[in-house]
């Protein structure tokens, strides 16, 4: 007799179900509905790919610092054949990721618009693959700044393979020079790995010179249009960001416009502090934690909370 009663319900119940699952589907398939959240792909090129660009990073990370990451038994004898194929795998990947980028930010049909994106794409990657030395020869002073700014660090291999600082600039400074070279939406997914990881979010656009360490480093935002010296340092929880931005009249913000602080070089940052606006740090200046700052301040001088 229950299992009588039970059969008609689970019959009534699921077409309840089906009912409300077609009337969610019409819903949420209403031009109106899904206007300012769908992407259209173009040109049958999938979105870019999270996974990829993943692989690709690391494939930079053992690139750059080989030993540390990926494959650990090198030596100077076989450098040249791991270097080899790591940067021939490097270049395939970063090929499709980035004609994907192109892709993504290209409103063309036809093939035309295709072949103006693969060839971009084909420049913008041979271009890349150059400046891989640069790279690594900038982030080796990240490294060293990292060391000496921090009496726990107990060596450069420790900095390396341990501080989120490291991993940090490695993704932002990969994903500035993708930016540089007008590479669309890949920069600002590599940036946001890092911040996802590591609790640092620092803009693909901010301009960072060389040995430029943050310590501890979570909760420390750098905005798109920050400038950093040489030799400076930040601490834990440091905001570079914009005090407000002028809008159009459509009351949308007005992009490029350069909205944040510019630290000139040997300038330190302590923890907790606050710098909003166009305002330039002078050179070798000191910010005490804490501060809240929308004015410049003069090369040398300490400014500390009241």
């Amino acid at each position: 007799m229950t299992e009588s009663k039970t059969v008609p319900q689970q019959v009534k119940d699921n077409n309840i179900m089906q009912n409300k699952i077609q009337e969610t589907v019409k819903e949420l398939s209403k031009p109106e509905s899904y206007k300012s959240v769908f992407h259209k792909t173009y040109n049958h090129v999938g979105m870019p790919s999270l996974d990829q660009l993943s692989e690709i990073i690391d494939l930079l990370k053992a690139t750059i610092f080989p030993g540390y990451f990926g494959e650990s038994e090198i030596s100077a004898e076989n450098m040249e054949y791991h270097i080899g194929a790591n940067v021939d795998l490097l270049a395939r990947l970063l090929r499709e990721q980035i004609k994907r980028g192109f892709c993504f930010a290209c409103s063309e049909e036809g093939v035309e618009a295709c072949e103006e994106c693969t060839k971009n794409t084909e420049e913008v990657t041979r271009k890349f693959i150059g400046r891989l030395p640069k790279l690594r020869n900038i982030l080796s002073t990240d490294v060293k700044a990292a060391y000496k700014g921090d009496p726990a660090a107990k060596s450069y291999a420790e900095t390396i393979f341990c501080y989120p600082s490291i991993l940090a600039l490695l993704h932002h400074r990969i994903a500035h020079e993708l930016l540089n070279l007008g590479v669309p939406i890949i920069p600002r997914i590599i940036s946001e790995m890092a911040h996802s990881k590591t609790g640092i979010d620092i803009h693909p656009g901010a301009q960072i010179e060389d040995h430029f360490f943050i310590d501890h480093g979570t909760g420390v935002v750098i905005g798109e249009t920050a400038e950093i010296g040489r030799n400076v340092r930040l601490y834990q929880g440091v905001t570079l960001g914009a005090k407000n931005f002028p809008t159009d009249e459509n009351g949308d913000p007005i992009k490029g416009i350069p909205r944040h602080p510019i630290l000139e070089d040997g300038v330190i940052i302590y923890s907790g502090a606050s710098i909003l606006g166009r305002v330039t740090i002078g050179e070798n200046a000191v910010v005490g934690g804490n501060v809240w700052l929308t004015e410049d301040v003069d090369p040398g001088e300490t400014v500390l909370k009241d």
